[in-house]
């Protein structure tokens, strides 16, 4: 299963590109509660449009969003919609959601790390830590290439592209090696450093990779070597357990019946086996905003590891994503993002390299592996970023 790359608004051109308009569902306002209140401070950023772009909510798009804006321009907390919509509660703005693929910049992080201790070398093969896993249909492919997604190994197979196929497995188990294995058999797209595409499958193989060279699990790793030192303590990965631990809001999809009426499927509840160190992570908005600022400061990676974070592979053409991050240019800024999707759940993280702007955000998205950025996403981005 291929890994579609989620993207914020990186430029106006996209904002345009954006076409698919909110789905039209009036179940959804006979069923469910009006809006919930809106809540945050009014210091720093645009605070009214802010505001205004979580007016509404729950809506066709959205059930809910909790939004964090800081940095040295400013603050603000907001959040909107409902914790779920059988009951009509207000969303818990500090509730935990399923991170998705911000789970990379966990990742990448711990490797890095492993690398300033010396026990990876960022240029050396990872066939050479772990011998027989990519074949010999594979040239080497080094850290690195896994890092910045040039490594040229596809994608791996999981339970299908379709919502109902990957619902009917929800529960089941994939474990990363089955993964690799899926991907290995298929040979390699393109020779390392060819290209890049944004896969699942090279931070799999990272994941992989911790293990071998730590003799712990990943999950242990990561969390000693980055998620204590940046002060996480709302984060933790739940490896095959399918349920949110403490305070959560659901998370729903938006699924159309054969009569056109939509329905709302709760998809709180999901194994994210399949997603391990690529996307695994179950996080909050406060500590994701601690993540990136420790990160950002040089608490977690030294410095010279952490440039790997700020530099994308010379020579490609197109090329966007670093270790474990996205470089994206907006209203004259340069930020660095990851963005994530699991069903019901829709997730960024940015910062410009100085953090005079940071933004955290988790929206209750009704269809978050959709092509299209989700819209109360979209004017989350346009109102934090302006």
């Amino acid at each position: 299963m291929r890994a579609r790359p989620r993207t914020t608004v990186l430029t106006a051109a996209l904002v345009l590109a954006l076409a698919a308009g909110p789905l039209a569902v009036p179940a959804l306002a006979a069923d469910a509660p009006g809006p919930a209140a809106v809540a945050g401070t009014t210091a720093g950023p645009d605070a009214e449009a802010l505001r205004a772009a979580l007016a509404g909510l729950p809506d066709a798009d959205a059930t809910a969003a909790l939004v964090r804006v800081g940095g040295t321009d400013g603050n603000w907390r907001g959040s909107a919609g409902v914790h779920d919509l059988r009951s009509g509660a207000a969303a818990d703005p500090d509730a935990r959601f399923r991170a998705g693929s911000t789970t990379k910049v966990v990742t990448a992080a711990t490797v890095l790390r492993l690398a300033a201790q010396g026990r990876i070398d960022l240029d050396t093969p990872v066939q050479h830590y772990l011998p027989g896993l990519l074949g010999t249909a594979f040239e080497p492919v080094s850290v690195r290439r896994l890092l910045n997604h040039t490594s040229g190994i596809q994608a791996g197979d999981g339970f299908g592209d379709a919502f109902e196929d990957q619902y009917a497995h929800r529960f089941d188990t994939l474990a990363p090696r089955q993964l690799v294995a899926s991907a290995v058999a298929k040979g390699p797209e393109f020779r390392p450093g060819a290209k890049q595409d944004y896969l699942n499958i090279n931070y799999t193989v990272l994941g992989l990779l911790i293990e071998k060279v730590t003799g712990h699990s990943y999950a242990s790793e990561a969390t000693r070597l980055v998620l204590r030192p940046a002060g996480m303590r709302d984060t933790y990965f739940p490896g095959s357990d399918p349920y949110l631990r403490g305070p959560h809001n659901h998370g729903y999809q938006a699924v159309q019946r054969a009569d056109g009426t939509t329905e709302f499927v709760d998809v709180t509840d999901w194994n994210q086996t399949d997603r391990w160190a690529a996307g695994d992570m179950i996080s909050t908005t406060a500590d994701l905003e601690r993540l990136i600022t420790a990160l950002f400061r040089g608490r977690i990676v030294p410095a010279p590891q952490l440039r790997e974070m700020f530099t994308v592979p010379a020579g490609i053409e197109g090329a966007t994503y670093s270790a474990g991050l996205q470089r994206f240019e907006y209203g004259g800024r340069v930020y660095w993002s990851k963005s994530g999707a699991r069903y019901g759940y829709s997730t960024v993280v940015a910062a410009t390299r100085d953090l005079s702007r940071t933004l955290v955000y988790s929206v209750g998205s009704t269809d978050a592996k959709g092509e299209s950025m989700n819209t109360v996403a979209e004017r989350i981005v346009l109102a934090a970023l302006k």
